[in-house]
């Protein structure tokens, strides 16, 4: 192994235990107590309906305390108001003021995180892939070549992003959870669908394992019979939520070991780092985390969405790719907030998406144009908007698949009617008085099975 990974590095950064918060402990949050009474009150109320947790690090290493409620990771990590609708905010903030059961309080939570629209693009219904007759419900198949796998211990992050569009995965409803329990399910499957070269280990976030666990998934890629298996990625936010899994954590040195023996074998490894904002990567901590991944070998690519109230400034991701760029990361997409969950809040018109993209591309070099975007990873497929134009008299988005439910919608472009309020391609008309989009039919007749 690289000697830069060898080195046990716990005497140049503090080994601390993992220490975390959830709806139950904001109080407990000694940070928190020079806030008003009537922003913690609101925090708790949105709490009860959305996911909240926070870890040591987050608060300590990450948010800027005289800059509340504007810093950015606040925004990322703590509830806020306007994330429920004003109706559901106070149906649930008069039921706490009553001091009512936590039976009470879950059953109204059921109701409003029911209205929030938990799984989007089909993944409950198309992309649920079956062996031997039965489905398999820890993982989804959408595109011919990637498989998603969502491990049952990894379905829990570090700290939860309050935009997240998997918080279904975290609100203690197993009938709205991804989840698999053995990796023997996900390599016979594999080994039965010689058309998939991509697996990604997604949750939740599996770098919440242990690596004697992990390994479990891990080393299955190895076997003959999956010498199909040619990039092996791992979803993950840890790089900056909890960048101690890859410096001082005990068993940080065994997961390195872990991606680096993939990689001597022949496998693409590659972290899907979920990044959102620059002040992630800006802790010593979190530069030696990327730079002992980058000495096994394994690649980082750079995602995450574009977030009114947290980074919808061109000078942020102009910030954010350059300096993934100079550390050695690769900036990969720049994402449309999905129509799920706390999307009210965060979402950001289609437009001016398109313009922040436009003028943050202006001012990177070359290698940080990799970032492709904005994308909605919609149903029929991951669309990217390419531009603002006029054709003919009439001013339109100019749109294409990335990736399809069908490989032949991919690179095709199309046009829909410029909307200065889209936030989503369900909110797009087909341009120049056509009636739907090419892939419609053909999608629609996939959702009828």
């Amino acid at each position: 192994m690289n000697q830069a990974v060898k080195i046990k590095t716990q005497t140049a950064f503090e080994v601390r235990p993992f220490k975390v918060y959830t709806h139950r402990q904001i109080d407990k949050i000694s940070t928190l107590q020079h806030i008003s009474k009537d922003l913690l009150f609101e925090m708790k109320v949105v709490a009860n309906v959305l996911p909240f947790r926070v870890n040591d690090y987050v608060i300590e290493q990450l948010i800027d305390w005289d800059n509340i409620p504007n810093d950015p990771i606040f925004q990322l990590t703590f509830p806020q108001r306007e994330m429920l609708k004003p109706e559901s905010f106070e149906r649930m903030a008069n039921l706490m003021k009553k001091d009512a059961s936590r039976q009470d309080i879950q059953k109204l939570a059921a109701v409003l995180q029911s209205e929030l629209n938990p799984h989007p693009a089909g993944q409950m219904d198309l992309n649920v892939p079956a062996l031997e007759g039965e489905t398999l419900a820890g993982m989804q198949h959408k595109y011919k070549e990637t498989v998603l796998f969502f491990p049952s211990q990894g379905q829990v992050c570090h700290s939860y992003c309050t935009f997240c569009f998997r918080w279904a995965q975290f609100v203690g409803d197993k009938e709205l959870q991804f989840a698999a329990k053995e990796a023997d399910s996900l390599h016979a499957y594999l080994a039965q669908h010689q058309e998939v070269s991509d697996v990604l280990l997604t949750g939740g976030d599996p770098l919440v394992m242990k690596t004697q666990k992990l390994d479990q998934y891990l080393t299955g890629f190895l076997k003959p019979e999956l010498e199909h298996i040619q990039t092996v990625r791992i979803g993950t936010k840890s790089l900056s939520f909890w960048p101690q899994r890859f410096v001082s954590d005990p068993d940080a040195d065994d997961l390195l070991r872990s991606m680096e023996k993939l990689v001597s074998e022949g496998k693409h490894v590659a972290l899907m780092a979920h990044y959102n904002h620059w002040q992630e990567m800006d802790t010593p901590i979190a530069h030696e985390a990327i730079k002992r991944i980058r000495n096994t070998g394994a690649q980082i690519r750079s995602q995450g969405p574009l977030l009114a109230n947290i980074n919808d400034d061109a000078a942020v991701w102009q910030r954010l790719w350059n300096d993934q760029v100079k550390l050695g990361i690769i900036p990969y997409y720049m994402f449309v907030e999905r129509d799920t969950g706390a999307k009210r809040y965060f979402a950001v018109p289609l437009a001016k998406a398109w313009n922040i993209y436009r003028e943050a591309m202006q001012n990177v070099s070359g290698l940080g144009r990799t970032a492709r975007g904005p994308s909605m990873s919609s149903g029929p497929g991951k669309i990217e908007i390419q531009g603002i134009t006029e054709i003919k008299g009439e001013k339109v988005f100019v749109l294409r698949f990335i990736q399809g439910r069908n490989p032949d919608w991919v690179q095709r472009p199309f046009f829909a009617k410029f909307d200065d309020k889209a936030t989503w391609l369900d909110d797009l008309r087909p341009a120049f008085g056509e009636e739907k989009f090419f892939f419609t039919d053909e999608y629609e007749k996939m959702l009828r099975g």
